[in-house]
């Protein structure tokens, strides 16, 4: 922490020292120059002249009217006349009458009130009885004149006779034109000031002006043509501002970005001064349209009594720059963090919130600036908390401010704030959720809480963060958040700490394998097992879920187990991981959960469904099937087809299989592992009359069902000649009987159709075809035979139309592409056409418009129906 110098002096003689310093440097204690609706000085009317009064030692009296200052302005004896000079050491109310200060409303309580000196870093307390005038009027930020008195029961220095000043300088809001009459004088000669004279209404006047009024970085010269503003201070006196060089033959040319764009005018940020200046579209002189962050060349003129950019053409990138960034990283600490709120924000009116202090290289104490735009991310700051950071200087104004800031891992450990640890579990749009080390419910947290800038989270990822709680005091409810997010490296984070290994124990609820991540939580999980076992000689009830087995064959009910046993840090319950069968009641065998999984009964099988996350299993007498799921099978899933021949073990018939059996370690075998009967001859044509329940789940039969006759034969999946094809019931097949009486190389016979393809969206598409009411015909990806990337809207295709007899609904199976889409000329599009069509068909001929309905004789509108001829004869 930075630490004040050491002073030697009491506090009372310190405000006396500084008050007859600030006394001796006045040359009139009125002479008080305050800006329209501003106020400046020590205490200025924009976070940039704050940031140049910042550091000076002595209060002055200098007050900045936009880029014009009257501090040493000659302007006659009225205003610049020399007040009386106190000499003494210290301030004598009784020879002397008291001295009036400025300053600005700071902070307004309940009855009492705090106010910034401008002429001195010093801040007063006053009370409303001080107050001269009514208080409701009285606002944070007014301008106000003082008395500092001393409070007589503690001694404080406090203000009293606190009145409101109005502004004392008015700038005229039209523009003038005038011609300098003398020059700007060279710094070093005493008088830095230029004359420039205006006539109004037959009358010459000649107005001073200083190198900061003048505007574009030009030198004027005697007889130089300019426009300016005129200020008017509250005694009367006139000066020149905001000077202009105006040269129609060769006007000053300014450089400027492009920072704001409405419908069709705009505002460009100016790089000579800090302003910005109005646009309209019809003054860009360049056939492209100009966006945002565009550097621009442009002049300035004056339209009714505005200040508007004209002639504007467009830039390079890179030739406009506002600030030069110092290459040398600054360490600080941070005085004041920026609002986090977008009410906050809203309600924040300096561009530049935020504080930094930090020791420069001549060893002295800097404070600077900083917005939200500096910070690398937009991550949380605190007070206090230490950062690196580059200085950049504004070239308009000289403004130093912080920029690049990045927060030092040193700030954790000075700040004593407790960090959490957790694991991200879910991303959405512009947020995500923390599985918390020590919390039972997920942390939200936001992406820009992130401190390494450009790193992306993903799932997974192991974080450090912060506790921000946010109350509202609306409803009294706490929603905690995430902040100050720091990426861990893989295996940092442990939710569960070891208690005991070798823990032995019997089964005595099985666990029911799921494909979710096991979860320990104040609900116990139906899906966790649980294990009986005596832990420091207390009988325990341990849960343990399918996933911390060793083994892919689960431990049942009675089977003895080996376990090691953990406690869950944010619930503080007893989990088991690690379970390994030591001797199975099922199997009568042990070995560490090794011999028990090699004694069970194991039985082969074909694949016969596969849908997300799990399977069915076709039994090698094709009689049923039986289910399994992904996370029980040896290796990927990826590479599992139809008909592939497995192995596996049975497991219980009540669990996440439904009705069926479940099977559990499921592991791929060669080709030809699994006898298949023999084909007899010859191809017999047959009927389908059941199809296989993986496409009608009511049936209460498996095999499907093909009738010859007064014959039937019986088929699985196996059977079928394409292990992809669907038969439905009616189809006509033409098949071949094996020795044990069953259908194989089966072959359904269906009308092949042609159309086109319309639309592919990702996994699936549409055929234009004549389905389903006269809309387009929907197909799988996975129905489409050869290559499926290849397939294109436009290429002509052959398929099956299949109707599901659950919805009615038809779907295209077995397509295959038979030619592609055919290159024709590029077209325009139908609708553009039949605008076209309609276009010239409205200028071909005039269009007649009824301007004025006609009226009948008895005041109707309108003609009414011709009458039929036979009626008009026959009157």
């Amino acid at each position: 922490m930075f630490q004040p110098p050491d002073s030697h002096s009491t506090p009372l003689q310190d405000i006396l020292d500084l008050q007859h310093t600030n006394m001796q440097s006045k040359q009139g204690y009125r002479n008080v120059f305050v800006q329209k609706g501003t106020f400046s000085s020590e205490y200025p009317s924009s976070p940039r002249d704050n940031l140049n009064a910042m550091g000076k030692a002595n209060g002055g009296n200098r007050f900045n009217i936009g880029n014009y200052s009257l501090e040493s302005c000659p302007m006659g004896d009225s205003v610049y006349s020399s007040g009386s000079t106190n000499n003494q050491p210290q301030y004598d109310s009784t020879n002397h009458p008291p001295i009036r200060e400025t300053g600005i409303i700071e902070k307004l309580l309940h009855s009492y009130g705090f106010i910034q000196c401008c002429e001195r870093q010093a801040r007063l307390f006053f009370h409303f009885s001080q107050f001269g005038g009514n208080i409701d009027h009285l606002k944070i930020g007014d301008p106000v004149e003082f008395e500092m008195t001393y409070d007589r029961r503690t001694g404080k220095p406090i203000a009293s006779t606190v009145t409101k000043i109005a502004p004392e300088v008015v700038l005229s809001e039209a523009r003038v034109t005038g011609v300098v009459t003398t020059e700007l004088k060279g710094e070093g000669s005493g008088d830095n000031t230029g004359r420039i004279s205006y006539e109004n209404r037959g009358e010459c006047f000649f107005l001073p002006y200083t190198k900061d009024d003048v505007e574009g970085n030009v030198t004027l010269r005697t007889g130089d043509a300019v426009s300016f503003q005129i200020a008017t201070n509250q005694r009367g006196t006139l000066g020149a501002c905001h000077v202009r060089f105006e040269n129609p033959a060769h006007p000053v040319k300014y450089h400027g970005v492009v920072c704001s764009k409405k419908e069709n005018f705009g505002f460009i940020e100016r790089a000579d001064v800090v302003k910005e200046i109005f646009f309209h579209f019809s003054e860009v002189k360049v056939k492209e349209e100009l966006s945002l962050g565009d550097d621009v060349e442009f002049i300035i003129q004056t339209r009714n009594g505005k200040e508007v950019a004209c002639n504007i053409t467009k830039l390079p990138s890179g030739s406009v720059v506002f600030e030069d960034v110092s290459p040398d990283i600054m360490r600080g600490q941070v005085l004041k963090p920026l609002e986090r709120g977008s009410s906050q924000r809203a309600a924040q009116s300096d561009p530049l919130p935020g504080r930094i202090r930090y020791r420069a290289p001549d060893h002295s104490e800097v404070e600077v600036p900083f917005g939200d735009k500096d910070q690398c991310g937009e991550f949380t700051l605190r007070h206090g908390d230490w950062v690196q950071f580059h200085v950049a200087t504004d070239r308009r104004d000289q403004l130093k401010r912080a920029t690049n800031i990045s927060l030092l891992d040193e700030s954790f450990n000075v700040s004593g704030e407790k960090r959490e640890r957790g694991v991200v579990q879910s991303l959405l749009d512009r947020f995500g959720y923390i599985r918390c080390v020590e919390r039972e419910r997920k942390m939200m947290f936001h992406f820009e809480e992130v401190l390494r800038l450009g790193q992306e989270l993903t799932l997974g990822d192991e974080v450090e963060f912060t506790v921000d709680p946010v109350a509202s005091f609306a409803t009294m409810n706490t929603s905690p958040k995430a902040i100050r997010i720091k990426p861990l490296p893989p295996g940092t984070v442990q939710f569960e700490v070891l208690v005991e290994r070798g823990v032995r124990g019997v089964v005595s609820r099985e666990a029911v394998r799921s494909s979710a991540s096991p979860t320990y939580g104040p609900e116990p999980n139906p899906d966790d097992g649980l294990i009986t076992c005596q832990m420091y000689n207390v009988k325990k009830s341990i849960p343990f879920s399918a996933k911390k087995c060793e083994s892919k064959m689960m431990p049942r009910i009675g089977d003895k187990v080996i376990f090691d046993a953990y406690r869950v840090i944010s619930t503080k319950e007893l989990v088991a991981m690690a379970v390994q069968t030591a001797h199975s009641l099922s199997n009568g065998a042990g070995g560490g959960g090794g011999g028990g999984q090699q004694s069970r009964s194991t039985f082969k099988g074909f694949v016969a469904a596969l849908k997300d996350g799990f399977g069915f299993i076709e039994t090698a007498d094709h009689t049923k099937e039986v289910f399994f799921h992904f996370s029980n099978l040896e290796g990927s899933a990826d590479n599992l087809e139809l008909g592939t021949e497995v192995e596996y073990g049975l497991g219980r018939a009540n669990g996440c299989g439904g009705g069926c059996a479940s099977a559990e370690f499921v592991r791929v075998l060669p080709k030809g592992s699994i006898p298949i009967a023999k084909l007899l001859e010859p191809a017999l044509n047959g009927t389908v009359t059941r199809t296989l329940r993986a496409l009608n789940p009511d049936q209460a039969k498996y095999s499907g069902l093909i009738q010859v006759g007064g014959m039937t034969y019986e088929f699985g999946i196996m059977g079928l000649a394409c292990k992809r094809e669907i038969l439905q019931v009616g189809d006509p097949v033409t098949f071949q009987a094996d020795r044990e009486g069953r259908a194989a190389n089966i072959v359904p016979v269906r009308k092949k159709r042609r159309a086109t393809v319309d639309a592919i969206k990702g996994g699936f598409g549409f055929l234009s075809v004549e389905a389903e009411d006269a809309r387009r015909l929907f197909f799988h990806m996975s129905e489409v035979r050869g290559g499926a990337s290849e397939l294109q809207p436009g290429d002509s295709v052959e398929f099956v139309m299949l109707t599901n007899p659950r919805n009615g609904k038809s779907s295209a199976c077995n397509v295959v592409k038979v030619a592609s889409k055919p290159v024709k000329r590029a077209e325009r599009p139908e609708r553009l056409l039949a605008r076209l069509r309609t276009q010239s068909l409205e200028d071909a001929a005039p269009r007649v418009v009824t301007v004025r309905a006609p009226r009948g004789p008895d005041g109707s509108r309108g003609f009414r129906p011709r009458r039929p001829l036979a009626e008009q004869l026959g009157e």
